[in-house]
């Protein structure tokens, strides 16, 4: 048990190897490498149990983070959407959601230039008649609108509507609405929204795509014509 200190003295005090913390309003001086798991533990307590980062409208605009780098591209998995999907993970997120499952993907430098190659490549991977669409993720995908609008421009030309395009956001589907020009143009663009930041005490692994119960998974284009949410129809939990 750590001596209760007695030293009244001010200023710097420093002993030995050991450090001065507070336990309980008492000054105590401990092993600093006995004490540092509780220092860790209580650090990631406060860090989980904080806030994402609030945007006000157009605060955050694309052209001022966007690296246009990827994070990662998965092809032909079954977790990020309905079908068999196509993943690209954009790389730079400003919401530091607690609980992030996807870190490194919030640095804008993190991964490697999104290139035609690369655009080509998943083309013809969407190209297979067992392939249901494209996801997009990140990363913040809406804070990286110029890589993904071309990738969905160019899907849109070659097919159609055959394909369907899946996006999740950090931005909320009200949010959207007041935001930027090519925002609101991606938006337009998507077919399913995944809408909301991870609130990590909201925390659900029951849950249908979603990591928390704020999240919702929006049908875009029944939405923008009726002018408010309209959740998915093959929504299950």
């Amino acid at each position: 048990m750590p001596e209760k200190d007695k030293n009244t003295q001010e200023g710097p005090d420093v002993r030995s190897n050991l450090i001065k913390v507070n336990m309980g309003g008492d000054t105590m001086f401990v092993d600093p490498d006995q004490y540092k798991p509780q220092l860790d533990h209580q650090r990631e307590l406060k860090r989980m149990h904080r806030k994402p980062k609030n945007p006000q409208p157009q605060e955050w605009k694309t052209e001022d983070y966007s690296k246009h780098k990827i994070a990662d591209y998965k092809p032909f998995n079954f977790v990020d959407g309905e079908g068999v999907r196509c993943s690209l993970y954009v790389s730079g997120c400003l919401f530091d959601c607690p609980g992030c499952y996807n870190l490194a993907a919030q640095n804008f430098n993190y991964g490697f230039p999104y290139t035609r190659e690369l655009e080509d490549r998943i083309i013809k991977d969407l190209s297979q008649s067992y392939v249901q669409g494209l996801t997009l993720l990140g990363g913040e995908p809406f804070l990286n609108t110029w890589v993904c609008l071309k990738l969905i421009n160019r899907i849109r030309k070659e097919f159609g509507h055959t394909k369907d395009i899946w996006s999740w956001s950090g931005y909320t589907w009200d949010e959207l609405q007041k935001e930027t020009p090519d925002k609101r143009e991606m938006l337009s663009k998507i077919d399913i929204l995944v809408d909301g930041r991870f609130m990590n005490d909201l925390k659900d692994l029951t849950l249908q795509f979603r990591g928390s119960s704020n999240q919702r998974i929006i049908d875009v284009p029944k939405s923008l014509e009726a002018h408010k949410v309209v959740i998915w129809d093959k929504l299950q939990k």
